[in-house]
């Protein structure tokens, strides 16, 4: 078949009348060319593809006789339609996308609508690319918004509803059939009631209305028999048949999708297919022929440039005399630059060597940090986990300010080892933002409750005053604030005596819904010279200590610093010896009350204490199987504790249970080792990693494990319980499929 086409192109090719028939007929008006177009439609809604494709042929040479960009683009968008028609689609999106290239040259919405929505339909229906032509649909869409013109918004909205629809995305597809559903009747045309009335149908099928459904389906097919596009009717036969199959009617089915056969045929006849083919070869050649038009205007020039070329000539011989004189000097400077090379190699190699000593010395960091991070996280697990036993078990307490600080500095504990510890991601910027809601006033004085012991040791006072234009709540990332303010309070106390440290919160000013505040917190203690001012911001670095006089790493500040920078702000600095320091800095929060409302709405409760959940833990720390007991037995669950991997399969073998909380960093048997072990044992409860290890640093084992979800400890039990819910309840859920 190929060699055969190649035939024929060559004779066409050689034939001077094939495909020049009409070259030397007078230049057509852009009204005759336009009706042209129109008789083209005509011949491709009547199947008649041969003629269509030679009107379309027609129309297009006179376009570019007449360089008109818009009729160009309709010719192109004619032809396309033909390919598509034929199933040709390579072709189709070949002259789409020429159609769409002229269409872009010029300001017409609705012609660059039309022909998106064109694109949209090949690609969806009929090379099965859904996302790819729904992308083109709603590129229509902003066309056809921008111009105003419902009429076409409800022609892609209707197309994207069926394309949603061929995929079985009935809930994506609804809210467009919705849309054309309420606009149609004003907007629409004849031309989309037959394909309305059965996407209509299909809708109603799928959600049981089998009455509906039939009807609309009929109706389609009743209005289909009435037109002339045939096309939508043959649809409409073949998607009443499935639902016809569906619904067990077989035999209507089979009658319904011979009809579907039946109109294809007469449709899509191969003597129609064949004439078709012939004129879209003479199409092909008019191409060829523009390339080659294209390539000898490219030679004339050329030509052209070869003519200057000659004085380009003249004056290279010149250039080229000089850099023989700029080449003798290179060559006397050779022999320099290899001496001075070989101190370079030496000195290269020696710099690689230390590159390598210093990648093994990183690789030893992330070694330790590592480490460092689950030995200081599973105690602390233990802390957090007491202390809110001793609130829940003691309510008489509940109102202490002393548990409420040490709650508090647990919290704070938690935040400052862990940013200690990702102090390098936090030069990164990996760390990201909350939006919490909290008040001002009731977090600084809780960082003023719990630094009151600080206080005392040096006999210093801490005095608040909070700006009362402040909104109650505002919205951000309040364990961050703390942080800040803890760092810079603690560090004002820790170098005053028998002093008095002041923390001031004033509201600067107000941009739309952001509130700016300003913090400054000052002191009278020793102060800090001009001298370190710069320094004391850095890593490690402490000024004026002097043996044990002031404890601490040498990091709050720097990490004061580089949290500001995550709230776009800057820390101000001023101190003088003998007089105190003061700091000060400037925060955007923003106050909203709708979505304060909102987000107070969304808070997840824990509801899981109306469930009774068997859990199995697998933990060898004594005090965090504790911990862990105590807040799943207060939640209304069972559990059952044991000390390693091996005696969870034991158990396992006897026992079944709702979920799975498996520690990893275990003797004798990790927890992803029991995982597996556990999963080839055709075990699938669901197994949640409870570690202290860092989350990004075990999820890919954990999945390749079998494990379904992660928590690091410490956490919330309201977390906790979340994540349990969510994995019962899916375990379930695939049970009953």
């Amino acid at each position: 078949m190929l060699q055969i086409r190649i035939i024929v192109l060559l004779l066409l090719l050689l034939n001077p009348f094939s495909s020049n028939s009409f070259v030397q007929t007078k230049t057509l008006s852009k009204v005759e060319i336009t009706k042209l177009t129109k008789q083209a439609t005509a011949y491709r809604t009547s199947a008649n593809f041969e003629k269509s494709l030679a009107t379309s042929r027609i129309a297009l040479h006179y376009s570019f006789a007449i360089k008109d960009d818009y009729l160009i683009a309709t010719s192109y968008n004619s032809i396309a339609l033909n390919y598509d028609e034929l199933s040709e689609y390579d072709k189709a999106i070949f002259y789409f996308n020429k159609g769409l290239s002229y269409a872009n040259k010029i300001d017409n919405d609705k012609l660059k609508d039309w022909l998106n929505n064109n694109l949209g339909n090949i690609y969806c229906f009929n090379i099965k690319q859904n996302a790819k032509g729904i992308s083109y649909y709603k590129k229509a869409l902003e066309y056809s918004t921008k111009s105003a013109d419902t009429s076409s918004n409800v022609l892609t909205k209707l197309n994207i509803a069926w394309a949603y629809f061929d995929v079985g995305n009935f809930k994506e597809g609804f809210p467009y059939l919705k849309f054309v559903n309420t606009y149609h009747p004003k907007f629409g045309n004849e031309s989309t009631i037959v394909i309305l009335n059965m996407l209509n149908g299909m809708y109603n099928g799928h959600i049981g209305e089998n009455k509906k459904a039939e009807s609309y389906f009929l109706n389609a097919i009743k209005l289909g028999n009435k037109g002339s596009g045939k096309e939508d009717l043959s649809y409409s036969h073949q998607e009443y048949s499935k639902f016809l199959l569906k619904n067990g009617d077989y035999k209507k089915a089979y009658e319904n999708l011979a009809l579907y056969d039946k109109i294809t045929e007469e449709l899509y006849n191969q003597e129609k297919l064949k004439k078709a083919n012939v004129a879209g070869i003479n199409l092909e050649l008019d191409e060829y022929k523009r390339e080659i038009d294209k390539i000898e205007t490219e030679k004339k020039l050329q030509s052209q440039s070869l003519r200057k070329s000659k004085i380009i000539e003249v004056l290279f011989i010149v250039v080229f005399f000089f850099l023989l004189l700029l080449l003798y000097s290179l060559y006397k400077n050779y022999n320099f630059k290899k001496k001075i090379n070989i101190e370079l190699t030496d000195a290269n190699e020696e710099l690689q060597i230390a590159k390598e000593k210093a990648e093994e010395a990183s690789q030893l960091k992330t070694q330790f940090v590592s480490t460092i991070s689950h030995e200081l996280r599973t105690p602390l697990y233990g802390v957090v986990g007491i202390t809110n036993m001793l609130l829940d078990e003691h309510k008489e307490l509940a109102g202490s300010p002393h548990l409420d600080s040490l709650k508090f500095s647990a919290r704070y504990l938690l935040s400052l080892v862990n940013d200690i510890l990702h102090i390098n991601k936090i030069e990164e910027n990996r760390i990201v933002l909350e939006n919490l809601i909290f008040n001002v006033p009731d977090e600084i004085n809780m960082i003023k409750n719990s630094l009151s012991f600080i206080a005392q040791n040096h006999n210093n006072k801490i005095s608040v005053e909070i700006d009362t234009k402040i909104p109650e709540f505002l919205i951000g990332d309040k364990l961050r604030l703390s942080q800040i303010l803890m760092n810079l309070i603690s560090n004002a106390l820790k170098f005053t005596k028998n002093g008095e440290v002041i923390v001031t919160a004033n509201l600067l000013k107000i941009e739309n819904k952001y509130y700016f505040i300003e913090f400054k917190i000052k002191d009278n203690g020793v102060g800090i010279a001009t001298s370190d001012q710069d320094k004391i911001f850095e890593k490690f670095v402490q000024v004026g200590r002097k043996e044990n006089d002031y404890q601490g790493t040498g990091l709050g500040l720097a990490i004061v610093k580089r949290l500001l920078e995550l709230f776009k702000s800057e820390i101000c600095l001023q101190s003088k010896i003998g007089e105190g320091t003061t700091f000060k800095f400037t925060i955007a929060f923003e106050f909203d009350p709708n979505k304060t409302f909102e987000i107070i709405n969304n808070i997840k409760v824990d509801l899981s204490s109306s469930q009774i959940f068997k859990v199995l833990v697998v933990e060898d720390n004594k005090i965090n199987q504790t911990v862990t007991k105590k807040i799943i037995e207060k939640n209304n669950c069972s559990c059952v504790i044991v000390d390693d991997g091996y005696q969870a399969l034991e158990i396992l073998k006897k026992e079944n249970f709702d979920v799975i909380l498996m520690d990893i960093n275990m003797p004798l048997m990790n927890g992803f080792e029991t995982t597996r072990k556990i999963r080839l044992k055709g075990i699938y409860t669901p197994v949640i990693a409870l570690t202290a290890f860092a989350k990004d640093e075990i999820t890919e084992e954990a999945l390749s494990a079998g494990m379904n979800d992660i928590i690091i400890k410490p956490f919330e039990p309201v977390k906790l319980f979340q994540v349990i819910n969510d994995q019962i309840n899916k375990a379930r859920k695939i049970s009953l499929s």
